[in-house]
């Protein structure tokens, strides 16, 4: 599908659909931002700033908002979907009833479905059929790409003229694009990155130095790879920008909401009263279940990935969590 795009479809107001809604309309491009809530888009509307999600930055005059789905599907060459990965099947549901034929579906969207551990391009797929599909990862905190601070990511497709037309869609001078065949890889580092990123913040919150954490990046980046090869992903993906890159992104960031949540775990928060807390999604909350379950059903061992799921849904405390992860067997590397 080689047609040029010339109308966009965001589905999804939170930071990071509403920061590709300023960049692609910063690049001249007509773009329609869809909110799940008709009184915060009226607010938006009204103020031309997302005060929740992407805060102080003005929304250019080109990017349309609506609380009706159609607005955002019909007439649109390309639908981007960036809604949360826990609500990513609901929102399907309705959107199964338009005409997808012509149309190229960009998913924005990292995580792992929880109860039927899919990926999020297997569920678009299952829900709307045969569509034009194609995923952006990469290490994109939101605010650093909408304000143009030189950032990078990865659009994959099994259609290398789709990726190409995509590529150079969202390609600027701040925002360089790569492209990528292996859309298992990459769905699954920028998926598997948000675990880690919460190990990585238990140990800031349990005052931890860099020692610690660069352990828990270099074993969860083999976590990653031993996961991603085993459900058919390419290992030398976990080692450009999808799988490091957005790892240490992740990990490092004082903007990851994921290394947060994390950090407030590890001074002994519950994940209920940090997760009440925030208004916007950790992707990561969710996807440690997934993953665990993933793992189990597979027989491989994540051990870091083990003792996030123990924090999180076990109650586990993250001091005992660490002191088994230093105590497991000895083995090389």
């Amino acid at each position: 599908m080689t047609k040029k795009i010339r109308t966009i479809g965001i589905i999804g107001d939170g930071g990071w659909g509403t920061t590709l809604a300023v960049h692609l309309a910063r690049k001249k491009y007509p773009v329609t931002l869809w909110g799940a809530f008709p009184d915060y888009t009226r607010e938006v509307k009204k103020s031309r700033i997302n005060r929740k999600f992407l805060p102080g930055i003005k929304l250019p005059a080109n990017i349309r908002l609506t609380a009706q789905l159609n607005d955002a599907v019909i007439g649109m060459d390309l639908v981007v979907l960036a809604v949360p990965s826990q609500y990513l099947r609901s929102v399907l549901k309705k959107l199964s009833a338009f005409d997808f034929s012509q149309k190229i579906i960009l998913s924005v969207i990292k995580g792992i479905d929880t109860k039927s551990l899919e990926r999020m391009s297997q569920i678009i797929h299952k829900e709307l059929g045969n569509v034009h599909l194609a995923v952006l990862s990469g290490p994109t905190i939101a605010r650093e790409v909408a304000q143009k601070i030189p950032s990078t990511a990865v659009i994959a497709c099994h259609n290398h003229s789709i990726a190409k037309n995509l590529q150079k869609l969202f390609n600027s001078d701040s925002f360089r694009i790569y492209t990528n065949s292996d859309v298992i890889g990459v769905e699954l580092g920028g998926s598997v990155k948000n675990i880690i990123a919460i190990a990585c913040g238990v140990c800031d919150g349990l005052g931890f130095g860099s020692n610690t954490k660069a352990a828990i990046l270099a074993r969860g980046l083999t976590e990653m790879g031993k996961l991603g090869t085993a459900l058919g992903a390419k290992n030398q993906t976990f080692y450009g920008l999808t799988g490091l890159g957005d790892l240490v992104t992740t990990c490092v960031s004082p903007s990851s909401r994921n290394r947060f949540v994390g950090e407030q775990l590890g001074k002994g928060k519950s994940i209920k009263q940090i997760t009440g807390s925030m208004s916007m999604v950790a992707e990561g909350v969710e996807t440690a279940r997934a993953v665990y379950r993933l793992s189990q059903k597979l027989k491989i061992p994540m051990p870091i990935t083990t003792e996030v799921y123990n924090i999180i849904y076990k109650k586990k405390k993250p001091q005992q969590a660490v002191n088994d992860l230093m105590k497991r067997k000895a083995g090389k590397e």
